[in-house]
């Protein structure tokens, strides 16, 4: 292979898809034919289109470089003969003309409109009652946006992912015992089963599922911040198993490369977006409700980053 062949795929990306948070697509260099091929045919085994994207024809639309785009992030709670619930939900807008990106984080105890179902119930419910297609519907009701992509990761199978590329390091602000791992506080490092423990719990942390959410978004950072550096292929194998088996998403190989492409300088300028709410109980079950004029402010902020509205 010659040297300017073997340059241009150094510029190759190779995309792992990670919702909570704050990642869209992550990689490292390809060095050579047979891993850009593995990579290739992961990718198209996670493409699972919604079906909106069927029934339009748009599976394989191309992203237009200057066009903000959104992404529904949802880290999903699988168990054995169950579709279970979305363990987490984020939004991120990424905006190619300011360079800048935004992470809205949804708690999962919300209180709104299930779309399709014809009832209001806690947003992390749309995933058990109709999947990712009401999951990505019942978001942008919320929202009063479009989301133009999702990424889904069976939380269970994440372990896999940080195993993988060797553990994540992170700094923990608040010590704790969760799952039988003792996390101290300061910089530590993690492997999967810590990373899953590190990101679920929420009850002994005072600030709730805000501070969870906080924690997710250290750990998918720190796992693509890991994934980015080229040491991370002496184990690709096992990095594309993980993702062929925990991950699904509408986008396509092109979409990521072209995403990646185009996309990448957005991370020079983040803001994450916590959602003010008021928590408490009703008929006995507890909900996280968000007033009609905090929801307003909220859309209105997206919907100016996404420039919709803007002629």
């Amino acid at each position: 292979m010659s040297r300017k062949r073997v340059k241009e795929m150094k510029k190759k990306i190779l995309f792992w898809i990670l919702g909570i948070v704050g990642v869209l697509v992550i990689g490292a260099g390809v060095y050579a034919y047979n891993v850009y091929s593995s990579v290739s045919k992961t990718l198209n085994e996670v493409h699972k289109p919604l079906q909106r994207d069927k029934e339009k024809g748009t599976e394989t639309t191309k992203i237009n470089q200057s066009q903000p785009v959104s992404i529904l992030l949802l880290g999903a709670d699988e168990r054995q003969d169950d579709k279970g619930r979305s363990d987490s939900l984020m939004v991120i807008t990424l905006n190619p003309k300011t360079k800048s990106m935004k992470t809205v984080s949804i708690p999962r105890d919300t209180y709104t409109e299930i779309v399709g179902k014809g009832t209001k119930d806690k947003i992390n419910h749309a995933y058990a009652f109709g999947g990712v297609d009401m999951s990505v519907a019942t978001v942008e009701k919320f929202l009063d946006v479009p989301i133009n992509y999702y990424i889904e990761v069976n939380m269970e199978g994440f372990k896999d992912i940080v195993d993988a590329v060797g553990g994540v390091d992170v700094n923990n602000d608040l010590e704790f015992t969760e799952g039988g791992h003792h996390f101290a506080k300061g910089d530590i490092h993690l492997n999967g089963d810590e990373a899953l423990a590190f990101t679920r719990m929420r009850k002994q942390d005072p600030r709730g599922d805000f501070g969870r959410q906080m924690r997710q978004r250290q750990v998918m950072q720190a796992v693509i911040k890991k994934g980015a550096h080229v040491s991370s292929l002496a184990n690709y194998g096992d990095v594309l198993t993980a993702i062929q088996k925990n991950v699904k998403t509408n986008l396509t190989q092109d979409q990521m490369f072209d995403m990646q492409k185009n996309y990448k300088d957005c991370l020079q300028n983040q803001e994450d977006i916590q959602i003010p709410g008021d928590g408490h109980l009703q008929d006995k079950i507890w909900y996280y409700f968000v007033s009609d004029q905090d929801r307003q402010n909220l859309s209105n902020k997206l919907k100016e980053h996404l420039e919709i509205g803007k002629k």
